[in-house]
């Protein structure tokens, strides 16, 4: 059966749909992750920390789904990556898994009794809800970026030889805090727009500004350490793109400053990383000018060009493994098959408008600030 789209063509839409994905989830879950960490530090009275989980309370649960729609993209496009990734990064999935299952438990249980120290221990349960994830995440992809220590044997099955504590180098923890601080920035520019005008905006700008500094400041850190760290691998010859998915036909090699090749070979690219440090800028003067709609476009334009960042430097490599050249991932190694490619596109094409237009219409009729005094007339409120 002949196919609308070639078995290379349909590899590199469906490396583009994960990045798609994983920025969908970044820009909308990632607010609710940076509002979770910013809680215990902008918002101060009981009321306060109410009126904030409320800002994130109608969309976080629909936020979310992304993360999901992500991990099922990933096993069904490329079932390699998935099985990898989920298996050597298994005990730092299990600490973001059990750190989001903090967060539904905190939004219901909070509020239930009146106790203080009740409220308060929920409190910074939300935070680790908000921080833990954000961190983990940019920890993973450092430890991406620097290579996996993995191998195949001849039958394809996974070897991961790290340890948990071998996750966190100075690198991947650079990489965890500018995820934090994005994430922040981003969380601090949604409470702009979403909280009351009064001393929780007011925090939510000055820990904001804060934020937004840090992410300019470690982002550039992390192209330094990229360019002149080392970091990078490169195909050793030619890529068969069209070829059977099987990661051992073709080697790896590491190649220090090889993630610079792509910008350097398709200059188009740098607009990527100019993403990411303009839509930063512009969120941080959006803050401290009081400007919501700049600044939370702005942290949305930031996150989507630091995470494309990452992808595009990398390309073709998906998971490179840093102790067997043969056993690196690719898109053109690790991917589904041709007919299981068409199909999901022809699902997704069908229904991601659907999701997209019902997720723009649950913000729509959810929008509003939140306030001190709704807490005290409206019982749907956490």
């Amino acid at each position: 059966m002949d196919l609308p789209f070639d078995y290379p063509t349909l590899r590199i839409i469906w490396w583009g749909l994960m990045g798609v994905l994983l920025i969908g989830f970044a820009i909308t879950d990632g607010f609710d992750l940076g509002v979770a960490s910013l809680l215990p530090f902008v918002a101060r009275t009981d009321g306060e920390r109410r009126m904030v989980i409320n800002t994130i309370g109608p969309t976080w649960e629909g936020n979310q789904v992304w993360f999901i729609l992500g991990g099922g993209a990933i096993f069904a496009a490329w079932p390699f990556v998935y099985a990898v990734s989920f298996s050597g990064f298994y005990l730092a999935m299990f600490a973001v898994l059990a750190a989001l299952i903090l967060r539904p438990v905190g939004f219901k249980y909070r509020s239930k009794r009146p106790s203080k120290a009740w409220r308060g221990g929920w409190d910074w349960a939300l935070f680790v809800g908000g921080f833990a994830p954000a961190l983990v995440f940019g920890v993973a992809v450092g430890n991406v970026l620097q290579g996996i220590p993995f191998r195949l044997d001849g039958d394809l099955r996974a070897t991961y030889e790290g340890g948990f504590f071998g996750l966190f180098t100075p690198f991947t923890l650079l990489c965890g805090l500018l995820s934090v601080a994005m994430l922040a920035t981003h969380g601090a520019a949604w409470l702009t727009m979403k909280a009351e005008i009064g001393p929780v905006r007011d925090r939510a700008r000055a820990f904001g500004t804060v934020a937004a500094l840090l992410a300019l400041i470690l982002f550039a850190a992390g192209y330094g350490f990229v360019a002149l760290g080392g970091l990078g691998f490169r195909l050793d010859g030619a890529a068969d793109l069209a070829g059977a998915s099987n990661p051992l036909r073709s080697t790896a090699v590491a190649a220090p400053g090889a993630w610079l090749d792509n910008f350097t070979a398709h200059p188009w690219m740098w607009i990527a990383p100019a993403a990411g440090f303009l839509g930063t800028a512009v969120a941080l003067f959006g803050i401290r000018a009081g400007r919501e709609a700049p600044a939370f476009l702005g942290s949305s334009v930031g996150a989507f060009g630091i995470i494309s960042t990452v992808g595009l430097s990398m390309f073709p490599f998906i998971l490179p493994s840093s102790i067997d050249g043969r056993s690196s991932l690719t898109v053109w190694n690790a991917s589904s098959s041709h007919m299981t490619l068409f199909i999901m596109l022809v699902v997704t094409v069908v229904f991601l408008p659907i999701v997209l237009a019902y997720t723009a219409w649950a913000f729509k009729i959810m929008w509003g600030r939140s306030s001190v005094d709704a807490l005290a007339t409206n019982p749907d409120l956490y």
